[in-house]
């Protein structure tokens, strides 16, 4: 299994936990983005966590062309 793979199956886990503890989805999600962040703080440059964060936000829309894509 891949580390996406995994990934997206913890999420999916903890989502379902979330929703059995009353938990509504986009505020677990939040949660869990913050955690994350906080805990990539501790092992990671503030500045390239910060570039990475941008990247991704960046680039959230699927249906659009990117300069770095090819057709």
């Amino acid at each position: 299994m891949s580390v996406h793979s995994w990934a997206r199956n913890a999420v999916q886990d903890d989502l379902h936990d979330a929703d059995v503890h009353g938990h509504e989805p986009i505020v677990a999600l939040r949660a869990l983005l913050s955690e994350i962040v906080q805990r990539s703080r501790a092992l990671r440059d503030p500045q390239e966590l910060a570039h990475e964060l941008q990247f991704l936000a960046d680039n959230l829309d699927d249906d659009r062309d990117y300069a770095f894509m090819r057709p």
